[in-house]
C-alpha cells in the first residue's frame, strides 16, 4: 500500500514539484510540459508571416493595426514527458539492513508519484526480466518432485511487471504504489543488457532515473552510453548497503556471491578495512566521473538514508525536482 513506502506527509510535499528536464519533451501526447512543437495551447510562442490558407482565428490584429501587416499568433504546445525508471531487482539488491532494494523502491516510488501528478507517462523497468523467473521457477519445479507453485508466483511477479510499464494520471498512484510494493528481487542483473534494451524498446527518449547498485562484473558503461546516445536525459542514484561501505564483520570469512554463487575464503582484519573502503571508494568515484563526463546525474546514496534527505534536498538542489 501507499504508505508502506511513501508517508502521507512525503506525498502531499512531493504533489508539490515536477521532474525538470534540460530538454524539452518530445513526446506528441498531450500532457503539461513545454514542448517545441508549436500548437493551440494558451502559452504564446511567437509570430510568423500570415500565407494563405491560415486559421484567420490566429491572427493578430491588433498588431495588424499598427504595422498594417498580418502575422499569425504561434502557441507553445504542452506535451507529457515519458519516464523510464530502470529499478534493479537483482539478487544483490536484497543485502543489507535497510535491504538496497527496498530503498530503491522507495526513490522509485517518489519519482513515479511527481511524475504521475505531472500527468507524465510513467514506466517503471524492473531488471532482471521475467525470464530469469520462469527459468528459476522450472529448476525449482525439477528439484522439489515437481511442485509448480514457484512457475505460478512468477506469472504473478510478469503481471505486477507489466502494470507498471505505462502509468498515467495522478489517480493512477495507488495501484502504482501496490505494483511497487508487490515485486520481488532475485538472479543476476545483467545491468547493461536491460539498459540497452530499455533505450531500444523506448519509441521516444524523455528522462531516464537508473536505480541500482551497479555491481555487475560486466560493468555498466554500455548501458549508460546506450541511454545517452538513444537522447534520454540520465539521472542515476548508486544504492549501497551500510556494511558494504563499512564492514563490521572481521576474521576468516567464506564469502559468497549472492549472484553467481561463487565462493572464496579471505580472512578479513581491521587492519584491512581501509584498504577496502578506499577500494569501494574508487569504485564510486569512477562511476562518478563515468556519469559527470556523460552529462549523465550521479547521486550516491546508503540504504539507511532518509529518502526526504535524498528527494528533497539533494535532487532538488540538482535541478532534478523542482
Amino acid at each position: 500500500m501507499p504508505d508502506a513506502l511513501l508517508t502521507p506527509e512525503l506525498l502531499r510535499r512531493l504533489e508539490q514539484f515536477q521532474l525538470l528536464a534540460a530538454r524539452r519533451a518530445k513526446s506528441s501526447a498531450k500532457g503539461e510540459r513545454r514542448s517545441r512543437a508549436r500548437g493551440q495551447s494558451v502559452e504564446f510562442a511567437d509570430y510568423r508571416n500570415y500565407v494563405p490558407g491560415d486559421d484567420f482565428r490566429y491572427l493578430d490584429w491588433n498588431l495588424y493595426g499598427r504595422l498594417e501587416r498580418l502575422f499569425l499568433k504561434l502557441y507553445e504546445e504542452e506535451r507529457e514527458l515519458p519516464v523510464r525508471i530502470f529499478l534493479d531487482a537483482s539478487e544483490s539488491m536484497t543485502f543489507g539492513e535497510p535491504r538496497k532494494f527496498d530503498f530503491a523502491r522507495q526513490v522509485a516510488a517518489a519519482l513515479g508519484y511527481v511524475a504521475l501528478c505531472g500527468f507524465d507517462r510513467v514506466s517503471v523497468h524492473v531488471f532482471p526480466n521475467a525470464e530469469f523467473g520462469a527459468r528459476s521457477a522450472e529448476s525449482n519445479a525439477g528439484v522439489d518432485g515437481g511442485n509448480l507453485q514457484p512457475a505460478t508466483m512468477n506469472l504473478e511477479q510478469a503481471a505486477v511487471r507489466s502494470a507498471l510499464r505505462s502509468v498515467r494520471g495522478k489517480k493512477s498512484a495507488i495501484p502504482f504504489f501496490r505494483n511497487l510494493g508487490a515485486l520481488t528481487a532475485g538472479g543476476p542483473a545483467h545491468l547493461n543488457e536491460s539498459l540497452r534494451r530499455g533505450a531500444w524498446e523506448a519509441r521516444r527518449s524523455g528522462l531516464a532515473a537508473v536505480l541500482s547498485d551497479f555491481l555487475d562484473p560486466a560493468g555498466y558503461e554500455a548501458g549508460l552510453n546506450a541511454l545517452v546516445a538513444r537522447g534520454f536525459q540520465v539521472d542515476v542514484v548508486q544504492v549501497l548497503a551500510p556494511d558494504e561501505l563499512a564492514p563490521a564483520t572481521y576474521g576468516d570469512l567464506r564469502l559468497v556471491d549472492s549472484e553467481s554463487g561463487g565462493m572464496q575464503e579471505v580472512t578479513f582484519g581491521k587492519y584491512r578495512l581501509a584498504a577496502y573502503q578506499k577500494t569501494v571508494q574508487g569504485f564510486i568515484q569512477r562511476l562518478r566521473e563515468f556519469c559527470q563526463g556523460r552529462g549523465i546525474n550521479f547521486f550516491m546514496a546508503r540504504s539507511d538514508t532518509d529518502v526526504e534527505e535524498l528527494l528533497l534536498k539533494r535532487l532538488r538542489k540538482a535541478e532534478v525536482l523542482g
